[in-house]
Order: C-alpha cells, then structure tokens, then sequence
C-alpha cells in the first residue's frame, strides 16, 4: 500500500534534514572538525563511533554535553579534549544542538 506524500510531511522530513545539515554547518564553525570527523577518528574520535558508543544510554547526551563544556581525559584514549574543544566562544546551547546532531549518526 503507497501513502501519498502530504505537504505537511515533506515539510517535517526537509525540516528534519535542514536541522541536521545546520547542526553539522554549527559544528564545521565552531572548529569541532579540526579534531574531529564523521566517519574516520583523527585527533579525536569519529562522530559516528561517538553516536554509536552511547546509543540508548539513558543520560548520554547530558554526559557529552558536560565532556565538551567542561573538556575530558582517558575515555578515547591519551590525547584530552579541552574544555568547549579549546573554543571559549561556543555558547553551551550551540554544544547541546552538535551533540544532539551527533547522537542521530
């Protein structure tokens, strides 16, 4: 059985998908790439090892978002994650919508 493909659904769908491109275009600004890419680890871990790591973790997003705020050792290995990724300037409401946006990889 097909369903026919209402406006009011596009638009949630391309919605979804602009959100997730704009949380990605937040992340490529706010210099998280320069340690960090989707699918290959670099100086950090991959985002897509990240989401995968904590998928249905009750207070995982909660725990990434204090990782990043606050910075991290040992849980990806010896290199640490400064505090706010070393970036003073990224609001703690930006860090919520990147790592809401890498828990949906």
């Amino acid at each position: 059985m097909k369903k026919k493909l209402t406006a009011g659904l596009l638009a949630g769908v391309l919605g979804a998908a602009g959100h997730a491109m704009a949380d990605q275009d937040l992340a490529t600004s706010s210099g998280c790439l320069a340690c960090h890419q989707v699918e290959t680890k670099v100086v950090g871990p991959a985002f897509k090892d990240i989401a995968a790591k904590y998928k249905g973790q009750d207070g995982a997003r909660d725990s990434l978002v204090q990782s990043v705020i606050n910075g991290s050792a040992n849980n990806w290995g010896p290199i640490p994650m400064p505090p706010k990724g070393g970036r003073a300037n990224i609001s703690d409401e930006d860090i919520g919508k990147i790592v809401d946006w890498i828990l949906t990889l």
